[in-house]
């Protein structure tokens, strides 16, 4: 029976029909072999047979006929074209599907599939459709899901009973799940169209609490590296720096608390270039200015100029970006920048204080530009920032890097939070605000809180007195609390009751406040959804907008606490095994050493052992080895054998004949060959004596190499010769005009020894005449004295001179033997330069 019989008879529920599960066994035996089916001509030939069983037995109202569909489908959708699944199944069955609260929670799991497996199809002729598929995925659930920033969505909803709110609701958590498990296997392709789509106002609000879905996914830690090089990033920091909505604000900045500590683990230095980023982020939130609601007698027009005093300063010309103005209620708080300030002041202390200190000089020193028109003196207000920032800086404790570091080192050391996981640097950085380290020193040492510690809840950041304690004990409702955590979890439509606490009048029209002393639920009934509600349109619309305000920010603040209260317990699952290992790290060391010499003893004993099996055992596998490959050898020789026998005995008949044929054609080859070799021995006899003539030759030719090698010898000596030559004559012509300078010196040495001889003469005769004087009359002895002095010194000269005619005569003697000797040598040369004619030195 084929699959098709199969399904028409259990759509018609006859008799003879078979069970689901035998269903699906022949669905897996169709699956089970792709290959031997086109996937094209299956998909036509399936979309036509079950269209026309979809047509005819089908009935819409019974889910058990989509159940039995789905259930097929997933299981042929290894054989299904992604066209098929999306063009044809989409509109009749999947989305149908995901829209039925009603529906079994497996076939509801067979359309996720099928979906996604389409989505995720990577071939390459259906790229367009299924990008055409994703932008219509996005825009059921922009346009067709409910969007809760939208005013006209919220009166539609309100309007809506309680089936169509389950639908609504189940819609879109089937959609928001198909593209949650999307983006974790392809996170480009969904945050470009997460990108695409942020674009457009209406929808910022709504892409923005998916973010906060899509980061909180346990999956998402590996791919917020992808996040940091996006232009989705660029763009969620557009919203927070030029949106007017604060509850889009407290959304983008939940989502950019729970990225900083995934960036410092997985893009630490993306992070680093995006500081300057945060903290215009941070400052626009501190001067974000209250939204303060509407009093009676003021007009809607007073209220919409005071609001348009509050924007902040337009973007640059160059950036095209349109506001998100959202308002749900009359007044908006301005979002909270507690949470952004501890992760920002854990993970980089002393940059956050050096900005506090002078926001737009630590603007200038990063050089970033101002993203409003009018620059940094227009768009911050410094006071305001000093004055918000001292509250959230006395409300967390001083951190140590603040002692050790400064804002460059911090940038220039390494981070000391590099080798940090995510849990750990939430806990970390949570445990700086001061509510939650007291909480840790008190469980610490052993204290039990205060009552006012537990009953304060501030979200600003303010803490109660340290130290101080009421005797009576805060009373919390249990009933109210799990009643609280139900209403906030669930996506359906709860009623509750016994409540004492009215809604805000604000939320109310003053000429309905007389009726504020019932229960909200019975008051909301009345003055909105009844048609003889004296409440005018506006006044409903601004408590339904009011009231989903608190929903969006209890939503938000609901996947803050459980994606942190994830991330505590890892941290505190490492430490608890931490805690373990060391408290049991010491007991255990002892008996690990004393088994560490047991196993000594053993791994020496084990390792002989070991090595004598090995031994043995490569011994026997060798042996092993060796007797198969003989059996296999032998095998193949007998089988060889056996065919050569066979094909020998068909081949000898005919070969017998061929070898008959060859022996003619051989005798007649060996006739021509044997004249070949006699015509080859007459010509090497006749050619015999060229050969000898010719070794000869060769003899001779390097006989002649030899000689030349010998000739370009001598020729290289005869030319080192020569240069010694011409050095020596250039040698000699120096010494040469050395000798006649210096016979021209002792010549004019010698004249002037005869003039100093002459001088020598004619001052002793004038001594003797003196002193032939000086005995004749004694009556001048001053100038006897002055003669005999000038005697003295011209006989000391003369010694002098006398010297110094002596050396001149032995240096020139000395250089006429050395004339003589170089005349010799100069004379008496022989070799290359000698007159005898040069021999070959072959001759």
């Amino acid at each position: 029976m084929s699959l098709y019989e199969s399904l028409r008879l259990i759509f018609t529920e006859a008799p003879d029909a078979i069970s689901l599960a035998e269903l699906l066994s022949i669905a897996d035996k169709l699956a089970a072999d792709p290959a031997s089916v086109d996937p094209r001509v299956f998909s036509a030939q399936f979309e036509q047979e079950l269209q026309t069983i979809h047509d005819d037995v089908v009935d819409h109202s019974v889910l058990y006929h989509a159940q039995v569909l789905l259930a097929v489908l997933y299981h042929l959708k290894a054989i299904l074209t992604p066209l098929t699944l999306i063009t044809f199944w989409f509109d009749i069955l999947l989305r149908p599907a995901l829209r039925e609260p009603k529906l079994a929670t497996s076939a509801v799991n067979h359309a996720k599939e099928l979906i996604l497996s389409a989505l995720h199809s990577e071939d390459e002729q259906y790229h367009e459709k299924i990008r055409e598929f994703r932008t219509r995925l996005f825009d059921f659930y922009l346009l067709d899901a409910m969007n809760e920033g939208s005013e006209e969505d919220l009166l539609e909803w309100a309007e809506l009973d309680h089936p169509q709110r389950e639908k609504k609701a189940c819609w879109k958590s089937n959609l928001e799940d198909i593209l949650l498990r999307f983006g974790e296997i392809h996170p480009n392709d969904l945050m470009t169209d997460l990108d695409e789509h942020f674009n457009v106002p209406s929808s910022r609000l709504q892409l923005l609490m998916f973010m906060n879905l899509y980061t909180s996914s346990p999956m998402f830690e590996r791919l917020s590296a992808t996040l940091a090089l996006h232009p989705l990033l660029s763009s969620l920091f557009s919203s927070l720096l030029y949106d007017n909505s604060s509850i889009s604000c407290t959304v983008g900045l939940t989502i950019l608390v729970k990225l900083l500590p995934m960036l410092a683990v997985h893009a630490g230095t993306e992070l680093k270039n995006m500081i300057p980023r945060l903290f215009a982020v941070f400052a626009r939130v501190l001067c974000w200015k209250e939204r303060l609601s509407m009093n009676d007698n003021e007009s809607d027009a007073d209220f919409v100029d005071d609001d348009k005093n509050l924007r902040v300063p337009a973007p640059p010309p160059g950036i095209k970006w349109q506001r998100l103005d959202l308002k749900l209620g009359n007044s908006s708080s301005p979002p909270s920048a507690v949470r952004f300030f501890t992760y920002l002041y854990y993970l980089f202390p002393c940059n956050i204080l050096r900005f506090l200190r002078g926001p737009s000089e630590y603007f200038a020193e990063n050089n970033f530009e101002c993203p409003y028109v009018g620059g940094w003196a227009e768009a911050l207000d410094v006071i305001e920032v000093m004055t918000r920032s001292e509250h959230l800086i006395r409300g967390h404790i001083c951190h140590p890097l603040i002692i050790w570091q400064n804002s460059e080192t911090e940038f220039s050391s390494p981070y000391y939070w590099k080798d940090y996981d995510v849990a750990r640097i939430t806990s970390e950085a949570m445990s700086l605000d001061v509510r939650y380290t007291t909480l840790a020193l008190r469980e610490r040492h052993g204290k039990k809180p205060s009552s006012d510690y537990a009953s304060s809840s501030d979200e600003a950041g303010t803490t109660p007195p340290k130290g101080h304690s009421s005797a009576t004990p805060a009373r919390l409702s249990l009933q109210s609390m799990v009643a609280t955590s139900v209403l906030l979890k669930s996506t359906r439509d709860i009623k509750t009751e016994h409540v004492t606490q009215p809604w805000p009048l604000a939320t109310l029209p003053s000429s309905n406040k007389r009726i504020t002393s019932r229960p909200p639920s019975e008051t909301m009934e009345e003055s909105v959804f009844l048609p003889d509600s004296p409440q005018s349109p506006s006044h409903a619309t601004q408590a339904i907008s009011s009231l989903q305000r608190d929903v969006l920010l209890l939503r938000n603040e609901l996947n803050f606490e459980l994606w942190l209260s994830r991330e505590n317990v890892k941290h505190i699952g490492r430490l608890f095994q931490d805690r373990i290992l060391s408290k049991n790290a010491e007991v255990e060391r002892q008996g690990l050493y004393n088994k560490l010499r047991n196993y000594r003893t053993q791994v020496v004993r084990l390792e002989n052992e070991l090595r004598e099996h090995k031994e043995m055992a490569s011994s026997a596998r060798q042996k092993h080895t060796d007797w198969s490959s003989e059996l296999q050898t032998k095998l193949r020789e007998f089988r060889e054998e056996k065919k050569s026998w066979i094909s020998e005995a068909a081949s000898l008949r005919t070969k017998h004949k061929e070898i008959q044929t060859q022996f003619v054609a051989q005798g007649k080859l060996l006739a021509e060959a044997n004249a070949e070799v006699f015509r080859l021995q007459t010509f090497i006899k006749e050619h015999q004596h060229k050969i000898n003539r010719l070794y000869d030759y060769e003899a001779q030719i390097e006989q002649s190499r030899k000689m030349q090698r010998l000739w370009d010898a001598d020729f290289d000596k005869f030319k080192r010769r020569g240069e010694d030559i011409d050095i020596m004559q250039s040698r000699w012509k120096q010494m040469q005009m050395r000798l006649e300078s210096l016979e021209k010196t002792q010549l004019e040495m010698e004249d002037q020894a005869r003039q100093y001889r002459r001088q020598i003469k004619r001052l002793e005769s004038q001594r003797a005449q003196d002193h032939q004087e000086a005995q004749a009359s004694r009556r001048y002895p001053a100038a006897l004295a002055a003669v005999t002095a000038e005697k003295a010194e011209l006989s000391k000269s003369y010694k002098r001179l006398e010297e110094k005619n002596t050396d001149l005569r032995e240096e020139i003697e000395e250089l006429e033997i050395m004339i003589e000797e170089l005349r010799a040598q100069v004379g008496g040369q022989r070799g290359l330069i000698s007159q005898s004619p040069i021999s070959s030195p072959v001759l």
